[in-house]
């Protein structure tokens, strides 16, 4: 088995927000991340760079990886289309935003793919679940988290009872 970790940010601001995250969290559990797999609490955030918007509900999700690195991209960007997410708008809406941020110690820089995620420490809302989801992981960023509203709206528990219901 790998013992890569790898952390994906998810993030929706249209349509039913929630549902969209858990849909999504079922899609990578199935396809991109072996079992069992972390999940952050669910967080209402405001938008970044393109702030005309609706506020965005996000969290992160982590576990074993299942596909190298490329193959994670392109699986997290089928996902991605399969759930009805059309890129027009940099930085707009969207219905599902899945973003790699790290696999293992791994750098990587392409041009379709930059792992640690070049933004990820300007952002609260991939630094506050992290944290919540392996503290010695964020600590090891040696990072600070930004001044932007993050709000916990799901705590991770909460999470877990709605993946698990959806099961049944």
């Amino acid at each position: 088995m790998n013992s890569e970790k790898l952390y994906l940010s998810l993030g929706s601001n249209l349509g039913n927000k929630l549902e969209n995250l858990l849909d999504a969290v079922r899609a990578l559990q199935e396809r991109v991340l072996e079992a069992p797999v972390a999940v952050s609490g669910v967080y209402q955030t405001e938008p970044v760079g393109n702030t005309a918007q609706d506020d965005f509900l996000n969290m992160l999700i982590a576990g074993e990886p299942k596909l190298s690195p490329e193959e994670t991209l392109a699986a997290c960007l089928a996902i991605e289309r399969e759930m009805g997410r059309v890129r027009t708008i940099h930085w707009g809406p969207r219905i599902i935003d899945i973003d790699v941020l790290l696999y293992g110690q791994r750098q990587i820089k392409t041009e379709t793919l930059e792992i640690p995620h070049p933004r990820m420490k300007e952002r609260a809302f991939v630094l506050v679940p992290l944290r919540e989801v392996d503290a010695p992981c964020f600590n090891r960023l040696q990072v600070e988290i930004p001044s932007q509203k993050v709000n916990l709206l799901f705590s991770a528990n909460d999470v877990k009872i709605m993946l698990d219901k959806r099961d049944q």
